[in-house]
């Protein structure tokens, strides 16, 4: 019923650094919320349900724990409702997680023929026989990816994430779409073993894709929480680059990069975990104290909420993989998978990695300038609004959940070789290599294992610049440099929080330039003095971006279903012979697609019953014109 071997107990660990953090900062928040155990219920149930995910020995108690913790996810969302938005985010989570549910249980049922106690490695021989793998895989990734928020199942991420209480959000991004991540690894090695170079490739392009869009729409948000749903997206998204490239290079029998690139997915999940739950913690924060989850209506905490502060620059300089931290070395890592792919001569893979390389060098930098934004808006400069400038640091409990987790992100940085060695022993127990001697030949540095791959050591690298800054500081000691305070110089206006910039117009060139993608709805109102249309006394600038995934595919979607929907109606209450008609074809499509996937596949069998269907539909549902 239960397993415990080098996997499962991995992420146990990742669990339990992501949730005991966040129960300090969780009992903290809970004098902000009203339905107290109606909470704690559902918080705690959320918590075992993701153990048990991930210590399931077989299919039916890891159905059962995968829809628990889908369950209470969902009624974590609902635990403010705060208008009818939480309750469409509830919604919207519930159907996109069931949804991948549906495919999951196909995926089991075709798996284990219908034995859902079958374990994971009894699975295996069933899966090696079955026609289509392909298919399998399909139902895999529709699964576990929509669970996980890649591109493009991603579009709930924006919605449940704002709407659920700041710990739940910090849980849930931070934690339950890494049990997603285990799915994939559980499934792809106990269960196929082997696999296509194709599908690879799909993920390492679905990763690339996820990892850019993510961050552009992140950079176009307002919301706080909003944002930092798409940077999941996007790291998501890294996640799966790392991934996929240790599937190629496992199908083309490179073991030794394949466990190089599966160790950087593994190392990029656990950072992402403790930067994610710490930035919506310190989100939670300012927005405990502020009352709006608009970027526009902060600035200047800095000084009134200096521990949340400085735990969320450390998580925003770690997510935007600037070095030493923990989150530039697993995309270093990720990089030097990538790049050590020059000597394979496939002419599909050198299409799919450089725009890999492309998507992830563009996600860098463009990650930068959201959390120079994010930080910048949010705690410098002067108060936007009065809540702001009245705001005080969180209380001790929250706090500590904030300055605990980011004690994890600097472990992740400091005790990296640990950790690499944890992976390492994982990927081993998985019938890879292990490389551990090969990345870390001694504690200082962090070696690619690719031909004229990279060296880095974040341990000289945090060195030099604690040296770097402590010279710098003895040097304006020893200078004795005069302070010297004057107003500040604003062009002869008046200096105040309406002059400085603003998150609109700081992402106002990059939204220009990306104008296909955001197709963005624009507001300018102003109210001038009469007579001069140059003079104006007040103006209202706003941007509106509507995901371009949810306004054509989704939105496409539900009317095609409407129509749908309203045509069998229309059959079912005044064309009861067609319906009935369609009602027997399909069962005719069912019992023959089931000896076409189950049965030994015949040419002259599908041209036999090809032929029966066709007639039965010109009889049936065409019938005479006359």
């Amino acid at each position: 019923m239960f397993l415990f071997d080098n996997l499962s107990n991995l992420f146990i660990f990742l669990i339990i650094l992501g949730v005991v953090p966040n129960l300090f900062y969780s009992f903290g928040y809970l004098s902000h919320i009203k339905r107290k155990f109606y909470y704690l219920i559902h918080y705690f149930a959320f918590i075992i349900s993701m153990i048990g995910v991930v210590i399931s020995a077989n299919a039916l108690v890891f159905l059962l724990f995968w829809e628990l913790m889908s369950l209470t996810s969902w009624q974590l969302i609902l635990t403010q409702i705060e208008g009818k938005s939480t309750i469409r985010a509830a919604r919207f989570y519930f159907f996109m997680t069931h949804f991948g549910f549906v495919f999951l249980l196909l995926f089991f049922l075709i798996a284990t023929n219908g034995n859902l106690e079958l374990n994971f490695i009894q699975m295996k021989s069933i899966v090696s026989d079955f026609a289509y793998p392909t298919l399998l895989f399909f139902f895999v990734i529709f699964a576990l990816l929509s669970k996980a928020g890649a591109v493009p199942l991603h579009v709930w991420l924006p919605y449940a994430h704002p709407a659920a209480p700041s710990p739940v959000s910090a849980l849930m991004s931070g934690v339950m779409l890494k049990v997603a991540i285990y799915g994939l690894f559980r499934f792809m090695f106990d269960i196929f073993g082997t696999w296509q170079l194709e599908w690879g490739v799909l993920v390492l392009i679905i990763g690339a894709i996820s990892s850019l869009v993510g961050v552009l729409y992140a950079l176009s948000e307002h919301d706080i929480k909003a944002l930092l749903a798409n940077h999941s997206i996007e790291n998501i998204g890294i996640i799966l680059i790392g991934f996929g490239m240790g599937m190629i290079f496992s199908s083309l029998h490179l073991k030794t990069l394949s466990s190089f690139a599966f160790i950087a997915a593994l190392f990029h999940t656990f950072n992402h975990m403790s930067f994610k739950s710490l930035l919506f913690m310190g989100a939670g924060s300012v927005l405990h104290e502020t009352k709006t989850k608009n970027m526009e209506k902060y600035g200047g905490l800095i000084k009134s909420m200096p521990i949340t502060a400085f735990t969320f620059l450390l998580a925003s300089i770690s997510i935007s993989a600037l070095p030493p931290t923990n989150g530039f070395l697993s995309e270093w890592m990720i990089f030097q998978s990538m790049l050590s792919s020059s000597v394979i001569d496939n002419i599909s893979l050198k299409l799919a990695i450089p725009f890999s390389v492309f998507a992830l060098a563009l996600t860098s930098g463009l990650a930068i300038a959201c959390f120079i934004k994010v930080f910048g808006i949010t705690f410098l400069g002067l108060h936007r609004s009065q809540n702001a400038k009245h705001a005080t640091e969180v209380n001790f409990l929250m706090k500590s959940g904030m300055v605990l987790m980011g004690f994890v992100i600097v472990s992740l940085m400091l005790f990296t070789p640990f950790y690499i060695k944890l992976f390492d022993g994982v990927i081993y127990g998985l019938s890879q290599t292990s490389i551990y001697d090969k990345i870390f030949p001694n504690i200082w540095s962090l070696h690619s294992i690719a031909y004229n791959g990279g060296v880095v050591s974040p341990l000289i690298l945090l060195a030099g610049l604690l040296v770097i800054t402590f010279i710098l500081y003895i040097f304006y000691k020893m200078l004795n440099i005069k302070k010297r305070v004057f107003h500040t110089w604003a062009c002869g206006y008046n200096t105040s929080s309406v002059t400085q910039y603003s998150a609109t117009g700081f992402a106002g060139p990059i939204r220009r330039f990306f104008t296909w993608l955001y197709d963005p709805d624009i507001h300018f109102e102003k109210e001038i003095i009469t007579g001069h249309k140059s003079k104006f006394v007040d103006a209202k600038f706003s941007v509106h971006v509507e995901p371009l995934f949810e306004r054509t595919l989704y939105r496409s979607g539900v009317k095609l279903t409407n129509k749908i929907s309203y045509y069998i109606y229309r059959l079912a209450h005044f064309e009861q012979r067609k319906y009935s008609a369609i009602i027997f074809n399909m069962l005719l499509s069912v019992l023959f697609s089931y000896r076409i996937f189950v049965h030994e596949f015949s040419w002259s069998t599908l041209a036999l019953e090809s032929v029966m269907m066709i007639i039965s539909v010109k009889i049936l549902l065409v019938g005479s014109k006359r």
